[in-house]
């Protein structure tokens, strides 16, 4: 069955090749999951009609032994009676159940061996479908741990590059002569002293010299 091929053909590829072809690892792999469980409900249902064919044959082989018992019974009851005519036409009748069991039993076996042989890919598929869904759960981790590495490596690699410390010197100077500016507004705003104070300051440096010089010259004339 085509079915069967097909999930034969799926589970037989390389995961490895499948994901190299695909662009997104994770989508292709569910939908391949979801392509096997489509081909399980299809299988399901093949399987159910053989089974039905299988058990409708088995009925007929059943009634067919049946009747072709049942018609040796009467063939000897009939020539018990003396009723020899009866018994003739009942013995035909067997011989003809007889070729119907025959056939029935032949299909029957048939219906049988392709039916266990239908179940059983059956599991088989269903089987394959829940390795592929454990080994899912791994490629979806590693595909997302891998995604996660490259994001950091990205973003690694513009990481410390002569751009950002270029940046940053730029940064720093601009610090700089911010606080320059902070500190030549904090000059400017401070108190300035007054013009007569500052004469009053060298005035008094001049007499206090000039006093010096005095008691200089007065103690150099008392040593003459």
């Amino acid at each position: 069955m085509a079915m069967f091929k097909r999930i034969r053909d799926i589970t037989a590829a390389s995961v490895n090749d499948i994901l190299d072809k695909a662009e997104d690892p994770v989508k292709m792999i569910n939908q391949f999951l979801r392509d096997m469980e489509e081909d399980i409900a299809e299988a399901e249902v093949a399987v159910a009609k053989q089974i039905a064919i299988e058990k409708r044959f088995k009925e007929q082989r059943d009634e067919a032994t049946v009747l072709v018992q049942k018609r040796a019974d009467q063939a000897q009851k009939a020539l018990e009676m003396g009723n020899e005519d009866l018994a003739r036409r009942a013995l035909q009748d067997k011989h003809e159940q007889q070729d119907r069991l025959t056939t029935f039993s032949a299909e029957y076996d048939k219906a049988k061996v392709l039916a266990d042989d239908l179940r059983t890919k059956l599991e088989q598929m269903k089987d394959e479908l829940l390795k592929m869904k454990g080994r899912r759960e791994m490629l979806v981790a590693r595909a997302d741990a891998a995604k996660v590495q490259k994001q950091i490596n990205h973003a690694m690699g513009g990481f410390g590059t002569d751009s950002a410390s270029r940046g940053f010197a730029r940064m720093e100077e601009k610090v700089n002569q911010m606080e320059a500016e902070a500190e030549a507004s904090n000059e400017l705003r401070s108190p300035s002293h007054s013009l007569d104070e500052e004469f009053k300051q060298f005035d008094s440096g001049v007499e206090n010299e000039l006093a010096a010089l005095k008691a200089k010259l007065a103690q150099k004339s008392q040593q003459e």
